[in-house]
């Protein structure tokens, strides 16, 4: 935990599209005001409820959510360790005995084929 920045909580900007400030929100355009103190005291609500609410919302329910995801991460690399890489590389053995399949195949039946369409057609070769 020595290397946990309570600071920068999101390094990796993966929730900038989570914008929650007031004016990212609420906005009044010209023409339509409010009274100041109104939307003074709207600012000070929203940002006072945005954080109780947040707060409350993460101390019921962040540290099961983070127990939860992080068995679900888990259990998605222990399926790709134990599982999908090894079938992969399965995959790959086995088809390595069809490529060489196929490539005896071609060159036993197509390519006497296609040297032979070449030297016929070498024959109207313009000299």
């Amino acid at each position: 935990m020595s290397d946990l920045d309570l600071m920068n909580r999101d390094p990796n900007n993966l929730n900038d599209h989570l914008k929650v400030a007031f004016e990212d929100i609420l906005a009044e355009p010209d023409g339509v005001r409010s009274i100041d103190c109104v939307w003074k005291l709207s600012f000070s609500c929203f940002n006072f409820w945005l954080g109780v609410c947040y707060k409350l919302s993460t101390l019921c329910c962040g540290i099961c959510l983070a127990a939860e995801w992080a068995c679900e991460f888990a259990e998605v690399a222990f399926y790709h360790i134990w599982f999908i890489t090894p079938s992969l590389r399965l995959m790959e053995i086995n088809c390595e005995v069809f490529k060489k399949c196929h490539q005896t195949i071609c060159a036993c039946c197509l390519e006497p084929c296609c040297l032979a369409c070449g030297k016929i057609f070498s024959a109207f070769e313009k000299r």
